[in-house]
């Protein structure tokens, strides 16, 4: 305390007072003893005892972490141990997200669960016997029976939409185990594609998550073999959970993606998103080159039902009705009611701003400016919702409910065709 009145230059006596008032971070009781600005001043400092648990206090006892900047230590709040609650016996609350309890050894901990999971894939592209070069890129073990999840265009030809090699694929396990993996399945507009290689031994697996229970600012972990550097991680936040294929540009059929800022790069396609419970949670599919931050992922909740769909049918059927279709909210509600007072009263719904001519929807008797408002006998506010309630439904008439102008409710029967899979 010496030391910092000396330090600080005293005009007077309210000087003195802020400065001491400083140094004991206003939690002890301060007057000075003398009011002569003349004389030399004395402090008095008085702290008052604390009595009895410190738990008890209004505010509670904080969790502090030390650390140090230019040799001056300081204190930081820090979310507590959760090992404290189990040792404890507190429940575990499976609706809070994990990211509160973020610690050193969260993210290593978990790569190192899905980190032996994880593979490097090499495919040769030859013409005429001659080995003209090779696409690499990253899978995910995701069943003891040597399933492996990757992205299509790593084991796939694009342009001749066939598969490359006649199928076969190098696979390489971080233990340095090497195998030759078959193409079995591969759905060239999700870039979803499996895998299947044979091992006497088990195999490492990778647990599955759920990509729904994602939010921006969650921390992901990119896991992959860039530029075949195997068991290479990187780590990030999400910045978005529902980036639109439309949003990148991309035609064809509707996508969303998981938008992240981990850094991956050519030969992280196919590996896996985990999140800090070493869930995946995404597929790795690309970047954008011309920027920093910005990649994307297959969500896994959707890539799932792919792989429902190969075990079902060895294919992704998907169900085709010619609308192109928008969310509705309330402010885009809003701004067409006062573009257009007779626009149907709804609180939620989804807009038909455009019918293919000759298409099921054509057929059925949509009209744009439709709000569906039910499908299937449900009340509907997404895409997702109808494209849920779809599923794979091909040939089976279902019924629709939409409020067109002035509230007119019309009762509509559309029944689905399955998409050209070369739109």
């Amino acid at each position: 305390m010496k030391y910092l009145l000396r330090r600080i230059a005293i005009s007077n006596k309210n000087s003195l007072l802020r400065a001491v008032a400083v140094a004991a971070a206003g939690s002890a009781l301060l007057y000075s003893s003398n009011v002569d600005t003349n004389s030399r001043p004395t402090v008095s400092l008085s702290i008052p005892r604390i009595t009895g648990n410190l738990s008890s206090l209004p505010w509670g006892t904080p969790h502090l972490s030390p650390a140090t900047s230019d040799n001056l230590p300081y204190f930081s709040r820090v979310a507590p141990d959760p090992a404290a609650d189990i040792t404890n016996g507190a429940s575990n609350d499976d609706s809070r997200h994990s990211s509160q309890c973020l610690g050193r050894d969260t993210i290593a901990n978990a790569a190192a669960k899905v980190g032996p999971a994880v593979v490097n894939l090499s495919v040769p592209h030859g013409f005429h016997g001659l080995t003209l070069g090779k696409s690499i890129g990253s899978g995910t073990i995701i069943d003891p029976d040597g399933t492996i999840l990757t992205c299509a265009h790593v084991v796939v030809d694009f342009q001749g939409m066939r598969a490359s090699s006649k199928g076969k694929v190098e696979v390489t396990l971080q233990d340095g185990r090497t195998f030759e993996g078959t193409v079995v399945n591969a759905d060239l507009h999700s870039d979803i594609a499996i895998v299947k290689i044979k091992s006497k031994l088990p195999l490492p697996t990778a647990k599955l998550g759920s990509s729904n229970k994602l939010r921006p600012g969650d921390w992901v972990i990119a896991m992959g073999c860039p530029l075949s550097l195997q068991n290479t991680i990187t780590a990030g936040i999400v910045s978005c959970v529902d980036r639109k294929s439309s949003d990148l540009g991309l035609g064809g059929v509707r996508r969303e993606y998981l938008q992240t800022d981990c850094a991956i790069n050519a030969g992280n396609s196919g590996g896996p998103l985990v999140n800090i419970d070493g869930e995946v949670v995404g597929v790795n599919i690309m970047k954008v080159l011309a920027a920093d931050g910005l990649s994307f992922s297959v969500p896994i909740d959707s890539v799932s039902k792919i792989v429902e769909h190969f075990k079902k049918s060895g294919r992704v059927v998907r169900p085709w009705l010619g609308l192109k279709m928008i969310d509705l909210n309330e402010m885009i509600i809003a701004q067409l009611k006062e573009r257009d007072p007779a626009f149907p009263n709804v609180d939620r719904g989804v807009l038909v701003p455009m019918v293919t001519p000759g298409s099921p929807a054509d057929r059925a008797g949509f009209r744009p400016g439709d709000v569906v408002i039910e499908f299937e006998g449900k009340p509907v506010a997404s895409i997702k919702e109808i494209v849920d309630i779809m599923g794979d439904k091909i040939g089976v008439p279902l019924t629709v409910a939409v409020k067109r102008a002035k509230n007119v409710v019309s009762k509509l029967t559309v029944v689905p065709e399955e998409a050209n899979p070369e739109m």
